[in-house]
């Protein structure tokens, strides 16, 4: 998450939680009542459940749009207030796969991969609440068996997230970017559940390679050298595919993978909302597979990202071009030089094209692994989960490792390293990685960062020593005021198709930390649960975002990840010893028994604050129209592929409507007497950009480019044109009216290049 996020809490905090504290009777929000959609799908539901199958599943999948506010909220994962945004390059999808057992309905499982930047606390609740307002036929679905995964992008809107500490970069919190979230997420889960039948399961793996490398190598070789001798890489670098097949048919009706890499091709200086690269790598894979289903569902799910990160030419120094040094990410002692570099960095372009290309990389590797022979079927056996809460302020236990270890967890809190960034994000001022509290680090001796600790929560003795050797900054777990700032209450939760162990982590495991958690889970599902050949994968950040899980090792080092470990040294250790307790409940023995239900987490929807401002009025301006077209492509020449055609137009402010499941923009094409839309904003290739003109007179133009992709051959006789679809609220009233726009005609020729068939930027 969030890289430079305390250096600019530190300075911000008390001023803007003051602000909160005199006007929290004027902004808090009222109970949440979530506007469901109706979805008008057919249902194979009935179908599926009278047709009992021997060696087969249940299986649904579903995709609902959840992009929230494309403009002037800020973006959640750099923690940047100067980064709100200012358009739209991609939609962002809840995608929702269902598992269940044919012959026991009440056996199912629901796994959602959001394009956002993590799970949170409060979605998660919000989903629920949905289903439950959905009646009899969704009970199904419940805390047990929902687990909510993000794919880490840090190119979404935020201002959705339960506690306090994101809010504070955002200006509070935003109940139209949580119900766009939550409505979607709940609508993805109706149409999986409608398009249930019969179907086969197949797992696979292989390399996903160029994807990834390790962006804190220097904490990751603090791990003893045995472990590592037993790797290859020090990221995972195979990718673990489950592929949902029709059984009816023949046809894929989805795929769901795992493999760790950061959303952060693209930089903090993008303010365009996307899904990065596991956005793209979706995008692709149902693009290829539209032709055969169109309604197919890719999902990619991060896994064990904590370390990872997709700038895969390494971290460079801004000033030298020489790299950064290997131990803390500094040049010259600073962290502002010193930032990651992706495949494209030469282009000035915000990490677009390197954005693309690792999603691509993702999107070839799924081909590659479907086409071989390594996709095994999973044979009809148990479909369970479990679900539980668990409070890790002080949570006491043997460790899973060492018999004769008492650990012990703690309240949460963040060390000055997380101040520092990553090379992905750097911080600022004189924070730097590295920094344990026993160091000589000027951040430690600064007094201005003393009485923003103290300001939030001045920890105690006991405290420093159960965190030790973090340095605590912001002792985030024990402030209450106004709201909770940080998690303490975390979800633990697991499940199980046949085989195949998914751990659901409410947070950000590094690579190690995966490794061992895994290889935990697998040793004891094999001895306990019978299970002979275990495949144990890790989804996360879910359901909760507890920030980073670092092994014991790497938290002595204290660089970015180990000081955004909230709950300890022991926090790794916490969570497996959790897993393994309650592991049990996945044996088909322990079916009708559940997990205690544990300490409820706070939902903090209708207690949060806002100073984000809403949409006051629009006007098109003296002598305009809204939908007017201020400029177009040249009609008299031929657009070629490879090159960028744009049009503007008198807009409005798109946060008066999100336009789910619809559009923005669109690129038709002109056949047999009508238009025809051929790109809508769902494509990569099509940008939407919006600007303020006048914030007195409410005016506003909105550009849209089209990047013409080079694969395409195009008749330079047809005709094509941009379609702007926008929405304007009128001053006094309120009412907001739906308005089009369209621009001029203009031409497109053949490309010179055909051997290319993907789709380029």
């Amino acid at each position: 998450m969030a890289q430079s996020l305390a250096t600019r809490v530190a300075c911000a905090t008390a001023l803007i939680l003051s602000i909160f504290l005199l006007l929290a009777p004027w902004t808090a929000y009222h109970a949440f009542n979530p506007a469901l959609v109706k979805d008008t799908a057919p249902s194979n539901t009935a179908a599926g459940a009278e047709q009992p199958l021997e060696n087969g599943y249940l299986l649904g999948v579903g995709k609902g749009d959840i992009t929230g506010p494309v403009v002037e909220v800020n973006m959640m994962g750099y923690a940047d207030t100067s980064q709100s945004g200012t358009g739209l390059r991609q939609r962002l999808y809840c995608r929702a796969f269902i598992i269940g057992h044919p012959n026991q309905p009440e056996d199912r499982i629901v796994y959602l991969v959001l394009d956002t930047q993590s799970g949170d606390t409060a979605v998660r609740y919000g989903i629920l609440e949905g289903l439950k307002a959905l009646g009899k036929e969704y009970a199904i679905y419940n805390e047990q068996n929902v687990a909510v995964t993000g794919t880490h992008s840090h190119s979404g809107p935020g201002a959705w997230l339960n506690y306090l500490l994101p809010q504070i970069t955002s200006k509070g919190f935003d109940k139209a970017s949580y119900n766009a979230i939550v409505d979607g997420s709940v609508r993805a889960i109706q149409r999986a559940h409608k398009s249930l039948r019969p179907g086969k399961l197949s797992l696979g793996s292989g390399p996903a390679p160029g994807v990834s490398i390790n962006r804190s190598k220097y904490a990751y070789l603090a791990n003893p050298a045995e472990e590592r001798a037993r790797y290859a890489t020090d990221t995972d670098v195979d990718m673990t595919l489950l592929k949902f097949e029709d059984s009816q048919n023949g046809k894929m009706m989805g795929i769901l993978t795992w493999l760790p890499v950061h959303g952060t091709s693209l930089y903090q200086n993008n303010t365009l909302i996307t899904g990065d690269n596991k956005g793209v790598a979706a995008y692709l894979t149902e693009q290829r597979m539209q032709p055969e289903n169109p309604d197919f569902v890719a999902g990619y799910s991060q896994a064990n990202v904590g370390d990872t990160t997709p700038n895969v030419l390494g971290a460079f120094c801004e000033d030298t071009g020489l790299e950064c040094r290997f131990n803390d990410s500094t040049c010259g002692g600073k962290t502002q030089g010193c930032h990651g570099r992706g495949p494209y960095f030469r282009y000035l372009d915000q990490g677009t094209r390197s954005c693309f290309e690792i999603g691509k990389r993702q999107a070839d590797a799924v081909g590659t692994i479907l086409a071989s022979d390594n996709m095994k079927p999973i044979e009809l056996s148990s479909v369970s989960s479990f679900h539980t809460f668990v409070d890790l302020a002080n949570y006491t236990f043997t460790s899973a490792f060492n018999q004769s270890r008492q650990l012990k967890t703690c309240s949460a809190a963040m060390g000055y390293s997380f101040a520092g960034g990553t090379s992905d994000g750097p911080g600022a001022f004189d924070f730097t990685q590295g920094t344990n509290d026993t160091d000589d680090d000027p951040s430690l001796k600064n007094p201005l960062w003393k009485a923003a600790r103290a300001f939030v929560h001045q920890p105690d003795e006991d405290q420093k020593r159960c965190q030790s050797p973090k340095p605590i900054l912001l002792d985030v777990g024990a402030s209450k005021r106004p709201y909770t700032w940080s998690p303490n209450i975390v979800n633990i939760q697991t499940m199980r198709v046949g085989p195949l162990l998914i751990i659901v982590a409410p947070g950000e495991a590094t690579t190690m930390s995966g490794r061992r958690w895994r290889e935990a889970v697998a040793k004891n599902a094999k001895n306990n649960l019978k299970i002979d050949n275990p495949v144990v994968v890790l989804g996360g950040p879910a359901n909760t975002y507890g920030h980073y899980i670092a092994t014991e090792e790497e938290y002595g080092v204290q660089r970015y990840e180990g000081a955004s470990t909230l709950y300890g040294p022991h926090t790794l250790n916490a969570y497996i010893n959790l897993t393994l307790t309650y592991l049990p409940y996945l044996d088909s023995s322990y079916s009708d028994l559940l997990p205690p239900t544990g300490p409820e987490p706070p939902i903090n929807v209708n207690s949060s604050y806002s100073f984000i401002t809403g949409v006051v009025y629009d006007s098109p301006g003296f002598g305009r129209s809204y939908g007017q077209a201020l400029s177009s492509p040249d009609p008299a020449k031929i657009h070629q592929p490879g090159e960028t055609v744009s049009a503007t137009f008198v807009g409005a402010n798109p946060r008066n409507n999100f336009r789910l499941e619809e559009t923005f923009a669109a690129v038709e094409r002109y056949e047999n007497g009508q238009w025809i839309e051929i790109r809508s904003d769902r494509d990569w290739a099509l940008v939407y950009h919006w600007k303020r003109i006048n914030g007195l007179t409410g005016s506003s133009e909105v550009r849209l480019e089209w990047e013409i992709e080079q694969d395409r051959n195009y008749d330079p006789s047809q005709l094509f044109r941009f379609k702007y679809y926008g929405d304007a609220k009128q001053a006094f009233t309120g009412k907001i009216n739906a308005f089009e726009g369209a621009s001029g005609t203009f031409h497109v020729g053949a490309s010179s290049s055909t051997t290319d068939t993907e789709l380029l930027v």
